[in-house]
């Protein structure tokens, strides 16, 4: 289309300020223009395609249909600036600020200990702000389904919720604010330590200091947009972009005129399908038709026979709509809408339903839509408008399939959607099963609907639909067909399974993989829809139809959703210790309130320099290849483009001889980097990189698996090996031998602030100023300084905050900063470099897969004699950590139990995937999930319980792990008694035996975890840390160390520590910034030891600072502080001090195979128990208690908050997160759509957590302890509650145990281990005849 000479003005409101584009352009979304135009960076940008929250702002629209303001919160990556015309845009800045006012959500959810990296609280911000703008006193289940579209890494989300919980109506009859005992308090006999509860306190935050919400406070909607909404603009707006046109009518008659004009331009309105696939396909539409000022496409019509719901109207007010239908008419006649308002409670997160419109749902057919099985079992109608007319056209399974004949004519539009109602003796499901309970894509979803003939059971109609088995939704009407007649009873349904799998077929190579576990759910959802007829059938008259067994009514309930809630206890601060003194109690995070404004500056936030330029890497599509050529001619044309930065641009070394920072003449791995565009904007250099042509050939072997690794002999380091006792003898000697097999999944980091560098060249001396998100700053200026062949005291490395690591941003960040800084010298300009997420997530590598081999010999009694472990691990394409990875996981393998004969042998395979590296726990969560899984095959081979075996073989008295380190194991009972007294879990035990027994469908599980997690780095000089401390004349404390935050609370802690030293307020101190300039030649922040070793180093600044005062002090000591520093000064005695930790000695012999390789133990144990349903492979988790020795916390709220955090990360690592690679080693799970990480619905129902009471430990700070990685195989505590509900269920249905351990312990793992009637009667695949959707490379 020819564009007019200029566009219209663009027209909207941010934070109460009115907008006025002139040259909007369609393809800028509303988060770039905030960030970039606008610069309000409190807005985050995490994944780019509205799957994780962190970009939520509210926006605020007059509805002309209910002539009222409508807030709603959306993802503001997806929506594009131009469909904001009138709009009101409230981003978190504009609600309050540290400088003027908080508004109070942003205050309790700081002070409630909600924040720890800060990136994801903007965005919850803004979603708990939107909810109370339309609900003033929310209910808990509102406020949970305004969280769901959220993602945390962080915090395990229960502070997060309790929070936002200070709003709500109390919706439960907790008496603790009468009696101060809550009811979740537990279990609990005198004897136990934690129940001295005079030192025990169970506050975090004191609720009754918040300040009150206070309505009449709020931006009000701008009175010119509302004139504007009154008397509409009925002319058609134009705006022009580079390659988009954006055209928005104002009448329908007008909309009507354009689309016969232009009939390939979609509509759009949500954005929520046309905007991920114009990211992710680099998909673009000259002109886009928005519809948005259409009132007639949000009408809503209720006749006595259906209702009609414009096409415009969002899914979220479809759900308002409906909900009001299921309340007004009788039962019968809503089954249909209740069936749609099930599916859209899950469906997506708020944010998307609020943006999705139910036009752009259906014209979508997404093969895995939640709502279009349920349309078409209903026989919705489609109404469809165009220049010419009217029609209708049936929504069914041709339409869906985009047959021809079926569909909408180039020039016709969906005006809305007629639904009828249903009828008596008609009934309606609806099923789907995900990879997590909410806000994730069906696997499997499922219409069903029936009619019988009245007052009997026969078949009159039936009708079933399937989406996530097909290219599109999939009707099985030869199946239905064949049923009519047919009484609904047992041989009905043995025959309509036969018929289903016949019907709806999967061939074995379908996309999305998990065949055989989606042709199960087929027919499952069938079994659960012939359950709850049969249960209605019931309720119209007992006495014709058959009872169904109590213990097949389980299989009809849904797990509901429920908001998280527990008891988190920690010793008081002694009663002597000064008010003054913060050490030991629950301060808030000193960046808390600046997350929760959007003020707390990270790496991106940073704004613009002069002469920026922005680069994007070029990474490779071959797994395995020699490169024969690179081709940059086209994108050196393009306008915007600078240079392209190559291997042969670096001055000084490119990375190690096996680890090259730029390919060069071979790739190992799709996501290796092969060079850089850099440009004027990120869109610019974005449209270069698709010119570059590389071309390559082949190079074998090609290996992604383990097992190939194995046959190949690829190996990237000598094994490591732990020997003890003599096993063969002992093997000879035991009652029984079990062998198994354990492989565990990968983890992608998924911090929420992508891989982000920028490199500011200086004038002269070659200095560079470089911004980084990292955990080892210093080891990105000696990378840089390697790469561009100067000295390191040239280049200054600057870290304010980090959000998120994790260990994911320890060695990497080193690549980004060196290939930026590389671009930075040959330009001569700054370089800024900002990962997407799905970049990110190919290119960086994560946690490693494992896969271990276990022989285990036992007596009867389940005592165990001998135990030999072999593990490889899966270490990508060049070594990075994995050699250390592999001792770690070696040296931890043992855990909690003495075991007198072990043998322990590791290795890390060699791999054509990207580089794995440093994770949480370091090959502890991995590792040890074999030693539990050994335990709980010899309780099985026993007859025993696993914790009668976990507990029998623990250790008992002071003795020496399998490397010789003595320790005293006292401390390890103690939280293991304390964890089965305080979760009840023997009362408990009896309780879930008892469920099972009534229930067939649904099982419970509960599980007991002990763990002796080691803490640091194998090595004494990685134990040392430096600070420094300067004293200014008025008295403030500026404090600078070696250590990273990354949301760990680090620079809370070290303000702690210096509060107690210098005995002063900490408000009379600050930390800027971690800078090489000031505390050079660190070590990463990592291990756990961070707050423990620059602890001691600002422990040593203070004192030595404090020594200098002392004759001052002595001389003066009625005078104030400010009078010592005063009179310190004019007595020219030096105010700055620096301060220094020598290190934890630490060694490891491995040719010996002893040393003393770990400064100290953390322990802790778990419980958890869980209820799964063996139809679906769902699971609920009901309760977790923790107990975790944290000795002397120097901060408790901080503390727990690690803890609960490192807890859910590691439950999602054994249950939900399943990284998904093509047979060409492409990694598919690289956004929050494929890869789920949990959310806030999956916390357990109750979630506990006791820090066990003070045990001393001179050896550390004030006698604290690093707890940022053990909570993480606490985790695990879950997932083998999930196994042990599994084994009742295999046991019920006499299954032999195999003894091979999946983990994570998705729904499809679960499902098939739950084998039945209906895992038999499927069809099932040689994998020699197909090639796979995915391969599993453990």
């Amino acid at each position: 289309m020819s564009c007019p000479p200029k566009s219209d003005d663009l027209v909207f409101f941010v934070n109460g300020r009115k907008v006025i584009e002139r040259n909007a352009d369609p393809e800028v979304t509303l988060l770039n223009f905030l960030r970039k135009i606008v610069r309000l960076t409190g807005t985050k940008y995490a994944c780019g395609r509205g799957g994780c929250g962190a970009c939520t702002v509210m926006v605020s629209k007059h509805d002309p249909v209910s002539a009222k303001i409508r807030h709603f919160s959306i993802t503001a990556c997806l929506v594009p600036i131009c469909s904001l015309y009138g709009a009101a845009v409230t981003t978190v800045e504009g609600i309050g600020s540290i400088n003027t006012r908080l508004h109070p959500v942003q205050e309790r959810i700081a002070r409630s200990h909600g924040t720890q990296c800060g990136f994801c609280t903007p965005g919850m911000v803004m979603s708990m702000y939107t909810l109370l703008r339309n609900h003033l006193q929310p209910s808990e289940e509102q406020l949970m389904e305004a969280l769901g579209g959220n993602l945390c890494r962080c915090t395990g989300y229960r502070p997060i919720l309790a929070s936002g919980r200070t709003f709500c109506v109390e919706s439960t009859g907790c008496q603790k604010k009468r009696t101060g005992k809550c009811c979740l308090d537990l279990g609990g006999n005198d004897s136990s330590s934690l129940s001295r509860e005079s030192d025990i306190c169970t506050d975090l935050f004191v609720e009754e200091e918040f300040q009150p919400l206070d309505p009449t406070q709020e931006l009000i909607f701008p009175p010119e947009l509302l004139r504007m909404a009154k008397n509409p603009e009925k002319q058609t707006l134009t705006f022009c972009g580079e390659r988009v046109t954006w055209i928005s009518p104002g009448t329908l008659k007008d909309l009507l005129e354009l689309k016969a004009k232009h009939p390939e331009a979609p509509l759009i309105l949500g954005n929520t399908s046309l905007g991920p696939a114009m990211k992710s396909q680099g998909r673009v539409h000259p002109i886009l038709l928005s519809p948005a000022r259409i009132s007639e496409l949000s009408m809503v019509f209720k006749t006595s026979d259906g209702l009609t719901i414009g096409a415009g109207c969002s899914l979220a007010q479809v759900k308002d709509i409906l909900a009001e239908q299921v309340s007004e008419l009788p039962e019968e006649k809503t089954q249909t809408y209740r069936a749609l308002l099930k599916h859209l409670k899950s469906l997506a997160g708020q944010q998307i339903r609020n943006m999705a419109s139910l036009g752009g749902h259906v014209i979508s057919r997404h093969c895995y839509s939640d709502l279009n099985p349920i349309l078409v079992v209903g026989n919705a109608t489609l109404n469809l408008i165009s220049e010419e007319g009217t029609r209708q056209i049936p929504l069914n399974d041709h339409f869906l399939a985009g047959l021809a004949s079926a569909d909408l004519k180039p020039e016709e539009i969906l005006e809305s959607v007629y639904i009828p109602h249903s009828q008596k003796w008609e009934f309606v499901s609806a099923f789907r099963q995900a990879q997590c309970q909410q806000n994730a894509l069906a696997d499997v979803s499922a219409g069903m609907r029936v009619i019988l003939e009245e007052a009997t059971d026969t078949i009159k109609e039936l009708s079933l639909s399937y989406g996530g088995v097909g290219e599109s939704t999939i009707g099985a009407h030869k199946s239905c067909q064949q049923l009519i007649g047919r009484p609904w009873n047992e041989p009905m349904l043995e025959e309509a399974c036969r018929l289903l799998l016949e019907e709806v077929s999967l061939p074995g190579w379908a996309p999305g993989g998990r065949v055989e576990f989606k042709r199960t759910l087929v027919v499952s959802f069938f079994f659960k829809f012939y359950l709850e007829v049969l249960q209605e059938l019931k309720k119209l008259d007992s006495h014709h139809y058959p009872e169904i067994s109590d213990r097949f009514l389980s299989a009809l309930e849904d797990f509901p959703v429920t908001g998280p809630r527990g008891v988190q206890r920690y010793q008081s601060v002694d009663s002597h210790q000064s008010l003054q003194d913060p050490v030991g109690r629950p301060i808030m995070h000193l960046s808390g309130l600046k997350h929760a404004t959007g003020e707390a500056i990270f790496c991106d936030d940073i704004p613009m320099v002069d002469r920026e330029l922005f680069m994007v890497l070029v990474t490779s599509t071959k797994a395995h290849a020699k490169i024969i050529s690179i081709d940059l001619s086209e994108a050196l044309e393009l306008p915007g483009v600078v240079d392209v930065i190559t291997a042969e641009d670096i001055p000084g070394t490119n990375g190690a001889e096996d680890d090259k920072l730029l390919a060069v003449d071979e790739v190992l791995c799709v996501g290796q980097i092969i060079c850089a565009v850099v440009a004027e904007t990120d869109v610019q250099a974005k449209r270069a990189i698709e010119k570059i042509k590389i071309t390559y050939k082949d190079l074998e072997p090609i290996i992604f698996t383990i097992n190939d690794a194995i046959k190949h002999n690829s190996f990237l380091c000598p094994e490591k090996k732990l020997e003890q006792g003599n096993i063969e003898e002992a093997f000879e000697k035991v009652d029984q031998i079990v062998e198994g097999e354990v492989h565990v999944g990968g983890q992608e980091h998924f911090y929420m602030e992508t891989q982000r560098v920028i490199v500011i060249p200086k004038a002269e001396d070659k200095e560079l100023d470089i911004y980084v998100s990292t955990q080892d700053p210093a080891h990105v200026q000696k990378t840089v300084s390697s790469t561009l062949n100067i000295p390191i005291n040239r280049i200054t490395c600057h870290v304010k905050r980090v959000g998120g690591g994790f260990g994911g941003k320890v060695g990497r960040p080193a690549v980004f900063g060196a290939i930026a800084a590389v671009g930075a010298i040959k330009t001569g300009r700054p370089i800024r470099l900002v990962l997407d997420r799905e970049d990110d997530m190919l290119i960086t590598g994560g946690r490693h897969p494992l896969f271990g081999k276990y022989k285990v010999g036992f007596m009867n009694n389940g005592r165990i004699k001998a135990l030999d472990i072999e593990c490889f691990i899966n270490g990508g394409c060049t070594l990075d950590d994995s050699e250390q990875v592999t001792e770690f996981l070696i040296l931890k393998l043992e855990n909690a139990y003495k075991i007198r004969n072990l043998r322990f042998r590791g290795r890390a395979c060699m791999t054509n995937l990207p580089s794995n590296t440093a994770f949480r726990g370091f090959g502890f969560p991995q590792g040890t999930l074999i030693t539990e899984s050994c335990i709980t095959a010899v309780a099985a081979k026993c007859g025993l319980l696993p914790e009668e075996v976990r507990e029998k073989n623990m250790y008992k008295t002071i003795d020496k792990t399998i490397y010789k380190q003595a320790f005293s194991p006292e401390t390890l009972i103690r939280c293991w008694n304390e964890c089965l007294d305080k979760s009840s879990f023997h009362s408990r035990r009896i309780q879930v035996e008892e469920f099972n027994k009534k229930n067939y469908w649904k099982k419970k599980g509960i599980a007991i975890i002990p763990m002796k997690f080691s803490v640091g780095f194998a090595a004494t000089s990685y134990h040392q840390a430096a600070a420094l401390v300067h004293i200014y004349t008025d008295g403030s404390v500026l404090v600078t160390h070696g250590g990273n935050e990354l949301g760990q609370g680090i620079h809370t802690k070290m303000l702690q520590v210096a509060s107690r030293e210098l005995k002063l307020p900490m408000s009379y101190m600050h930390i800027c910034e971690t800078s090489t300039a000031t505390v050079p030649n660190t070590i990463a922040t990592a291990a756990s030891i961070g707050s423990d070793v620059n602890g001691k180093a600002v422990q040593n600044a203070c004192q030595i600072l404090l020594k200098r005062l002392e004759p001052i002090i002595k001389k003066n000591p009625g005078g104030t502080w400010e009078d010592w520093i005063e009179a310190a000064f004019e007595q020219r005695i030096s105010l700055s001090a620096t301060g220094y930790f020598r290190g934890y000695k630490a060694d490891m012999d491995w040719e010996k195979g002893e040393g003393d390789p770990f400064p100290y133990y953390v322990y802790g144990a778990a419980c958890s128990e869980v209820e799964i349903d063996c139809l679906t492979g769902a699971h609920k988790k009901i309760r977790t208690d923790i107990i975790m020795d944290a000795c002397c916390s120097l901060n408790p709220a901080i503390d727990i908050g690690q803890v609960e955090g490192s807890f859910i990360q590691g439950m999602g690592l054994y249950t939900t997160e399943e990284l998904k690679y093509s047979p060409e080693g492409v990694l598919y799970s690289r956004g929050p759509d494929e890869y789920k990480i949990p959310t806030i619905t999956d916390v357990p129902e109750e979630f506990n957590v006791s820090l066990l009471p003070s045990s001393q430990t001179p050896l550390t700070i004030y006698s604290s302890k690093g707890l940022g990685e053990s909570g993480m195989f606490l985790g695990s505590s879950v997932f083998f509650a999930i196994t042990d509900a599994v084994a009742a269920a295999c046991k019920e249905r006499d299954i032999v145990e195999d003894f091979i351990v999946k983990s994570p312990a998705t729904p499809e793992q679960v499902r098939m281990a739950c084998a039945d009637r209906f895992t038999e009667m499927i069809p099932r695949d040689d994998p020699k005849t197909f090639k796979p959707w995915s391969i599993p490379i453990a």
